[in-house]
């Protein structure tokens, strides 16, 4: 059988194009970040601006407060443990499997509710945000898990949030 639609030539550019991203398991940029600990998989420079991609570990009572982006869009996928969600107005449970998506201006924040950490993957569109945990993370010690922060380490991270335009908003 052929194929239906009419195949350009080899010498057409788009068969010899380079470019894309792979990242091997195991590789990124890993951060720890007030408790949680995230590796960054692709940031706005990798991608020509369309995304940032990381993958996030939080230990039970992880997760940081309520707020809102202005920039991106946000979009979640758990892959291990159980989040308790605020999106807008409306608290839920996210276990395994579900996927969130966040529209720029929305409030929301995720919380560990489960007794074991929760794993997901992440994605901002356009990407951008994801160097907010490359330059306000701290560089992971093997062996070690992140350790609690202090409350001067959270009110330094005011400045870096409100330039990438982030909103701190209350939870109820």
């Amino acid at each position: 059988m052929s194929f239906p639609f009419p195949v350009p030539d080899k010498s057409d550019p788009r068969w010899t194009r380079e470019g894309g991203v792979h990242v091997r398991r195991g590789e990124g940029t890993a951060r720890w970040l007030a408790g949680d600990t995230y590796t960054i998989k692709a940031t706005a420079d990798d991608t020509n601006g369309a995304l940032g991609f990381a993958k996030a570990v939080v230990p039970p009572g992880g997760g940081p407060v309520a707020h809102a982006h202005g920039n991106e869009d946000e979009a979640f996928y758990l892959l291990d443990g159980e989040l308790e969600f605020l999106l807008g107005a409306r608290t839920f449970t996210v276990t395994s499997g579900d996927f969130v998506f966040v529209p720029r201006h929305t409030r929301h924040r995720f919380k560990n509710v489960g007794d074991k950490d929760a794993t997901f993957l992440f994605m901002y569109t356009p990407g951008g945000h994801e160097q907010f945990f490359i330059n306000h993370g701290d560089e992971p010690v093997e062996g070690e898990t992140s350790p609690p922060w202090e409350p001067e380490r959270y009110a330094a991270l005011v400045d870096g949030l409100l330039a990438q335009n982030v909103t701190i908003l209350p939870e109820d």
